[in-house]
């Protein structure tokens, strides 16, 4: 059963269709890998589902209901979170601190913010501590976010995702800069999150794609040119050609 769907999605910036009539289903409890080169549209189809960007034309549904033209500050509270290309942390907090206002922030009610100290959100501190320790980071909640290597402020950036308690996690180059033991750090945590929750998967580095995804959609000038399995888009000869090279020769 498909957990979040596109109908002839599009998104025109004037003369520009940077995402051309996308249409895409993302089934409950799987990885969806989205590749293509830079320019192809897939970060501007993460900016559509997550209400930064409202469509020109086509349709969203998330679990059955239509959620197109909802803006980003609602999304989350549907159980949509996603990470960025760039780290997006605050560095002068401190881990939990940076995970704790994703968590407070999807939290049922604000009532009483004003009066009463963070430290009294107790279930918000519970989801903090526990996204902490679901990348790896438990130990370092403490610690500005400024300190953590490069590497660490991505696991960070993904504990704040899973803070909101999602339903999907879209996640836009995770592995973007990382070293090769960060980047196998950060398959394994993606292993790990997979059959928990729903991903939908945005990265260039081709071996984390093939080993990771159960379905790969390939975009290509705003427009998708191809949908299958790791092993069916590895066959794909105009696939192959234009995107994966020796990888998959």
């Amino acid at each position: 059963m498909a957990l979040l769907e596109t109908h002839d999605l599009s998104k025109a910036f004037g003369a520009l269709t940077a995402v051309n009539a996308v249409s895409l289903r993302v089934e409950a409890g799987t990885l969806h890998s989205i590749i293509g080169p830079n320019g192809a549209g897939k970060t501007t189809l993460f900016n559509l589902l997550t209400g930064t960007f409202p469509p020109s034309a086509g349709r969203i549904v998330f679990d059955g209901s239509d959620i197109t033209g909802t803006p980003a500050h609602r999304i989350a509270h549907l159980g949509l979170a996603r990470s960025f290309q760039r780290t997006n942390v605050f560095p002068a907090f401190s881990l939990l601190d940076n995970v704790w206002l994703a968590a407070f922030a999807c939290s049922k009610s604000w009532r009483g913010l004003l009066w009463r100290r963070a430290d009294r959100y107790p279930e918000a501190t519970a989801q903090a501590r526990a996204a902490l320790a679901d990348v790896g980071l438990g130990e370092k909640a403490d610690q500005p976010a400024r300190e953590i290597s490069h590497g660490e402020q991505r696991q960070l950036e993904l504990a704040i995702a899973l803070a909101a308690a999602p339903r999907v996690l879209l996640l836009d180059e995770p592995a973007a800069g990382l070293s090769p033991e960060e980047t196998r750090r950060m398959v394994a945590l993606v292993r790990a999150l997979k059959g928990r929750y729903t991903i939908v998967l945005i990265e260039h580095k081709m071996d984390i794609i093939m080993n990771v995804s159960d379905r790969i959609s390939v975009m290509h000038f705003g427009s998708l040119i191809a949908e299958g399995t790791p092993e069916e888009i590895q066959r794909n000869a105009e696939v192959r050609r234009a995107y994966l090279g020796g990888v998959a020769a």
